[in-house]
């Protein structure tokens, strides 16, 4: 069914919400993020109701302060708060606090992601991606004590861990560590964009195969390495005539993501985040220099105005 078709028979308030689970990939497909949402409620749906909460949060936000009806209804102002209260959700236990704390988390989010979109109207300034979700993120862990959870038992090293891990760095975006939720995810890709899923699950993949070979076996068979280069993979996927870029990013983010562990956070998205803000610098430098170095014009051949 194609998204418009889909949009005819949907609330722009839900429409809006779903755009917001498919946001966290990189998409604007309400079937997308049905699916991301249907992967939470089958493999932790513990986790459903803070993701929901997070969102409408973002989405009640957005729409009481006026903010933009476009953006809201893209789920600019829904992904950040669905990724917080998915975090909240898993670190902390549920009591009368949790909720309020995830909906002010969410609510806050929407307004950081505004004045970020107000300055990236200017090319200037580097997209927010999940920004204010890890920003967020860490001061939340930072102040609070998670709650205790139970170690999740360890696959093998086979075939078959080898090919549920593939799919669990696409589930371990929303925490998830099911093989069922990175299929899920997978089929709303390719529904949203076939490239996009394509370029997501090589990114995946080599993350897998990089830990491994570096002898981080037990996270990387849980999809801790593959989230982070299959964002990234994503951010530049729809680059046809450059595939070096998505590539890029998938190394830059694999390079990335055992230095935030080793200065004591939490790695979330953040790797996917500085790949891609480092790449798109460099690429923005390299064109200033190419057009630094480009021939004056001659006063013989000036552009007119028309």
């Amino acid at each position: 069914m194609p998204a418009n078709h889909f949009n005819t028979h949907c609330p722009d308030w839900a429409t809006a919400l779903l755009n917001g689970f498919s946001q966290i990939f990189l998409q604007r497909h309400p079937l997308c993020g049905l699916l991301c949402l249907l992967a939470i409620l089958f493999s932790a749906p513990t986790l459903l109701g803070g993701a929901l909460l997070g969102g409408v949060a973002g989405l009640l936000t957005a729409q009481r302060r006026g903010y933009a009806k476009a953006d809201r209804q893209a789920g600019l102002f829904s992904y950040n708060g669905v990724l917080l209260g998915l975090l909240l959700s898993l670190q902390f236990s549920w009591s009368a606090m949790l909720p309020p704390l995830i909906l002010a988390s969410g609510g806050l989010s929407a307004i950081v992601t505004q004045q970020w979109l107000k300055r990236a109207r200017d090319q200037h300034f580097l997209p927010a991606y999940t920004a204010p979700f890890v920003g967020l993120g860490w001061i939340l862990l930072s102040v609070a004590a998670p709650a205790h959870s139970i170690p999740a038992p360890r696959p093998e090293l086979d075939a078959l861990g080898l090919l549920g891990a593939e799919f669990k760095g696409l589930g371990q975006v929303i925490f998830l560590d099911h093989p069922l939720a990175g299929v899920l995810i997978v089929v709303g890709l390719l529904l949203a964009n076939r490239r996009a899923a394509l370029w997501a699950l090589v990114g995946s993949a080599a993350g897998l195969l990089c830990a491994v070979w570096l002898n981080q076996t037990p996270d990387a068979l849980l999809g801790l390495y593959g989230y982070n280069p299959a964002l990234a993979a994503l951010a530049f996927s729809q680059q046809r005539r450059q595939p070096w870029l998505p590539l890029l990013g998938i190394a830059l983010a694999i390079l990335l993501t055992p230095a935030f562990a080793a200065v004591g956070l939490a790695t979330l998205t953040a790797p996917f985040i500085l790949a891609c803000w480092l790449l798109r610098s460099g690429i923005r430098l390299l064109r200033h220099a190419t057009t630094d170095s480009a021939p004056c014009q001659t006063s013989e051949n000036q552009p007119r105005l028309r």
